[in-house]
């Protein structure tokens, strides 16, 4: 089970050469259900990437999540049936109060300037009973569009039509 809430930045609130960072390249074969491949390694760290499926139940801060590791094999086959914006983005984790990490996406590629930060939570109690302090943002997590599968899925009008809202 996931349970994780969204936040919007406008800008990035931290020094990031101070935190752990991975590149990562994720792609749809679903949204539908959604159905994601991702590649994932650090940015410090070459020959240290991963590739994993993804399949994940509806919802919006709570929903069930199965991964799995794949072969770079696998990987590039099922890069044949995506659909949609591939989405790349280097992912920091910053350790936040009470244990958390807030997971800061910083989006490259098609989506650059987009920031967006998880955090993830074992219960939806707690993750209704905290949100990080002293940082600028915009919950996010009940807009959809915010989802990297519904960001996969948009048209270069409608990611257009995203940015000049965010920059309103």
């Amino acid at each position: 089970m996931e349970i994780e809430r969204k936040f919007l930045f406008k800008n990035i609130p931290f020094d990031l050469n101070n935190y752990d960072c991975f590149y990562m390249e994720q792609a749809y074969i679903s949204t539908n259900p959604v159905i994601r491949i991702r590649s994932k390694e650090d940015c410090q760290e070459e020959k240290s990437k991963k590739y994993i499926l993804t399949i994940k139940s509806k919802g919006l801060m709570t929903r069930q999540e199965y991964e799995m590791q794949i072969s770079k094999e696998e990987y590039e086959n099922l890069l044949h049936k995506v659909e949609g914006n591939l989405i790349q983005k280097k992912r920091y984790l910053i350790p936040v109060s009470h244990g958390y990490t807030l997971e800061l996406d910083v989006f490259e590629g098609i989506f650059s300037g987009l920031i967006i930060g998880e955090i993830e939570y074992p219960t939806e109690e707690a993750a209704k009973k905290y949100t990080p302090s002293n940082l600028e943002f915009e919950e996010v997590t009940f807009d959809n569009t915010f989802h990297n599968s519904t960001l996969s899925s948009m048209s270069k009008d409608k990611i257009y039509d995203l940015f000049a809202r965010l920059n309103s």
